[in-house]
């Protein structure tokens, strides 16, 4: 398998660290986002969405993040990230489709004012952080809820579900996500951030010095 990625970029981290937690071998091309690698022929030709990461495995090629998990989970059997208990299955298909219709936008927002804006020189927009609470705060609850009581989302040790879930957050302090009133998924967002191939996936080294010097 190959594997087009920016290591930056939110679902290209998403699907870094859970090829690392499935245990899933793959060769590596890393892409230029801000450069935009991906919207050169070479690359549309994977994906003509134009969007990374993407991922080649002989005459499959394979876009979106949350498929390319499952993908390389089927193929290398990894029942742990993935388990064979149907339920367990459905929960995390469950939670990898909400992750990427209502949760990647609820925290998008704040990626884009906080994070985007100021690499871009430019400033948070307020009203539009404003206006987009009550939709970040609604998803969650939904979240928060569902972390009640337990350590992951759908078992009993970390899957795919809670890497995909995760990923939207990955730069949540610059993000300034208003997390104060959910406790559990801080405590769940910690555990995350202990996980080695969470770890190992830290967009931060590839960061140029000059862009992390605009957050202080």
């Amino acid at each position: 398998m190959k594997l087009y990625y920016d290591p930056i970029t939110v679902n290209c981290r998403k699907v870094v660290a859970g090829l690392d937690l499935i245990g899933a071998g793959y060769d590596a091309e890393v892409l230029n986002y801000f450069a935009g690698d991906h919207k050169q022929d070479s690359f549309t030709a994977i994906n003509p969405n134009a969007e990374m990461p993407a991922l080649v495995d002989g005459d499959l090629k394979l876009w979106e993040s949350n498929a390319i998990l499952v993908y390389a989970c089927e193929k290398s059997g990894a029942n742990a990230a993935y388990p064979a208990d149907p339920k367990i299955r459905a929960d995390i298909t469950r939670w990898l489709l909400w992750e990427g219709s209502k949760w990647f936008d609820a925290c998008y927002v704040y990626l884009v004012e906080n994070v985007v804006k100021i690499i871009l020189d430019d400033k948070p927009d307020q009203e539009v952080l404003s206006n987009h609470a009550p939709t970040f705060h609604a998803r969650a609850k939904v979240l928060e809820a569902a972390l009640a009581g337990r350590d992951w989302l759908c078992d009993d040790h970390a899957t795919i579900a809670d890497i995909a879930v995760a990923s939207p957050m990955h730069l949540h302090g610059l993000q300034k996500l208003p997390l104060d009133d959910y406790p559990n998924i801080r405590g769940w967002m910690a555990r995350v951030e202990a996980l080695p191939s969470w770890q190992k996936s830290d967009p931060v080294p590839h960061i140029p010095a000059e862009l992390l010097a605009k957050f202080g």
